[in-house]
């Protein structure tokens, strides 16, 4: 990979330069303070970041043309708030974060507060099951294909902090949006904390993302939608606003194919403002198993509303499948909020673990997916 060069702009230019490239601006020499990075702008070829300063954000890094962003470990992306700053990696690029749980790598915000930033965006080949026309919620960016084990790169290790700028009233950033990400993909120990909107969706793509961490999401722990047939393990949600996963098929078609296909096990929910699983538009065909659930503000827990009739048919076809489950609340309360709503059956199990530690922060979270206070 090459090391990019820096090199000084008048302020209201926020490219980055290759050294190799046009600009006319001198060389800087010697080390740079970390205060005289911006690492926004367009990339057409590799880039590396790494942990000997505090990488700044103010604006939008974009990685295109087939170019690839590796992260190095215990490196930190620090994002000016209140801005429409993200980054996103555009269909054909790549993404390398290579974190470890000793030095995690972290994209935050001076501005500590949900929806400081955008977030990050990854785009990807693998089929979704919307209209041709198919650009990203924000940057329209082009996503989607027809090729299944498409590879957008590796994410491990990373925590994304106060993301979910609210670009528009119907256009919210996630903690990490996925578009029509391929299973040649890699997503495994990643954590988004305090976003504004949902901590993880993915719009279609056949990705699979093990031990995601999502704690005070503003909306949605975990969202999944337009034919995402990947799925995942060992998922800790903690404290969404809303629904800690919410799974659909089509907003405008709840029998859109490819339909959403996903089997998700090892997952521990504590904390819920309502419909805590949500069976959403379709909600396609899951397979759920060995969950631990409660701490609900609302239920029933494993929701579908009536007047959803895609979702209605795959409940009553029995493509929904709920095993292994248990519920952490005191008897009165579960019994006041429900287990889920009419025609779902769930089956139960007092000795499922979930996440690894029961309705606790399991051990393989600890010391990176969130920040110490």
């Amino acid at each position: 990979m090459k090391r990019l060069k820096l090199i000084y702009f008048v302020p209201a230019i926020l490219s980055l330069c290759v050294l190799s490239s046009s600009c006319q601006k001198d060389e800087v020499q010697g080390p740079l303070k970390a205060d005289a990075y911006n690492i926004a702008g367009e990339y057409r070829s590799d880039v590396v970041l790494d942990s000997s300063v505090v990488n700044n954000l103010d604006g939008v890094m974009l990685i295109k043309n087939g170019a690839t962003l590796t992260i190095l470990p215990g490196t930190k992306i620090l994002v000016k708030g209140g801005t429409v700053s993200y980054i996103a990696i555009a269909r054909g690029s790549k993404i390398m974060v290579n974190g470890t749980k000793e030095k995690p790598v972290i994209m935050t915000s001076n501005l500590e507060v949900p929806g400081a930033w955008g977030g990050l965006v990854v785009c990807g080949h693998a089929p979704v099951n919307t209209d041709e026309l198919r650009v990203s919620e924000v940057g329209s960016l082009k996503y989607g294909g027809d090729d299944t084990e498409d590879s957008s790169g590796s994410i491990k290790y990373l925590r994304v902090e106060y993301s979910g700028y609210n670009y528009t009233p119907e256009k919210q950033f996630n903690g990490i949006s996925f578009f029509g990400v391929g299973a040649g993909t890699m997503v495994d120990y990643v954590s988004s904390y305090l976003a504004n909107d949902d901590g993880f969706e993915f719009f279609g793509g056949s990705v699979v993302a093990n031990h995601l961490v999502s704690i005070g999401s503003q909306d949605d722990g975990v969202d999944f939608t337009d034919g995402w047939t990947g799925g995942g393990s060992y998922w800790y949600i903690k404290d969404s606003e809303n629904s800690a996963v919410e799974g659909s098929n089509n907003d405008r078609n709840g029998a859109a194919e490819p339909v959403t296909n996903v089997h998700i096990s090892h997952t521990t929910i504590q904390g819920s403002g309502y419909k805590p699983w949500n069976f959403f538009e379709g909600a396609g065909m899951q397979n759920i198993d060995d969950i631990v659930i409660g701490a609900a503000a609302d239920g029933p827990y494993f929701y579908a509303s009536e007047s959803d009739l895609s979702a209605q048919e795959r409940i009553a076809n029995g493509d929904i499948s709920i095993t292994n489950v248990l519920f952490t609340d005191a008897p009165e309360t579960l019994s006041a909020l429900g287990k889920a709503s009419e025609g779902i059956e769930v089956g139960e199990n007092p000795n499922t673990k979930g996440a690894g530690n029961g309705s606790a922060m399991p051990e393989w979270a600890t010391g990176w997916s969130m920040p110490e206070k």
